[in-house]
């Protein structure tokens, strides 16, 4: 399916923006190889920060969770590791790569991935039309189940892996290729959706 591992990450998080002070309080990392998930990496994060109610009412993560959990400046460098310079990948991955990058610098580390692929992004592309881009709705569409609880760091890890999955089986059989490369996923992601068909048809013809 692709040629190459991509890790599929998802945070949860104190709140929506690093450079406001939020924190990661969960995070799982899901590698796919040979058209499946391989291997995973799946934490509690222990900030030292306060969990607000309305991230509890929405995830179920508690602030005792967090307290009890391992520190952050074991589980990123573990994360980063587990990572190591394969493509990485995530619903929304502006979001999440902001906090990976705020958690690394916090800790004088760098991520070493080798390039970011938006699954979001790519939905837009790849299935335009369709009445909503948000992870729940888009599965439900797809025909994706989700495996656990949504905003559970694993749970929607585990469902947008399956949905890179299910764009590289779809462009797969589309084209008549047998592999994707992450690459070329990277490069439809910084294309408008009508330039799409085009770029796909000249790198297959």
């Amino acid at each position: 399916m692709f040629d190459q591992p991509i890790v599929m990450i998802d945070f949860e998080t104190t709140g929506m923006s690093p450079v406001m002070g939020d924190r990661i309080t969960e995070v799982a990392a899901l590698r796919i190889a040979d058209g499946k998930i391989v291997d995973r990496y799946v934490s509690l994060v222990n900030c030292g920060v306060r969990v607000p109610s309305f991230i509890t009412q929405l995830t179920g993560i508690t602030q005792r969770m967090v307290d009890t959990a391992p520190c952050v400046s074991k589980v990123v460098p573990e994360l980063l590791r587990f990572i190591g310079n394969d493509a990485l990948s995530a619903h929304n991955a502006s979001f999440d790569e902001r906090f990976l990058q705020a958690e690394s610098r916090q800790l004088g580390l760098q991520p070493g991935h080798e390039r970011l692929i938006c699954s979001l992004k790519l939905s837009r592309r790849i299935f335009p039309g369709m009445h909503s881009y948000k992870l729940s709705a888009l599965s439900s569409s797809l025909g994706i189940r989700f495996q656990g609880s949504a905003h559970r760091a694993e749970a929607d890890a585990e469902v947008s892996a399956q949905l890179l999955m299910h764009i590289g089986d779809h462009l797969g059989k589309t084209y008549g290729v047998p592999r994707i490369a992450p690459a070329l996923l990277d490069r439809v992601n910084r294309v408008s959706a009508a330039k799409v068909p085009g770029l796909l048809q000249r790198e297959f013809a």
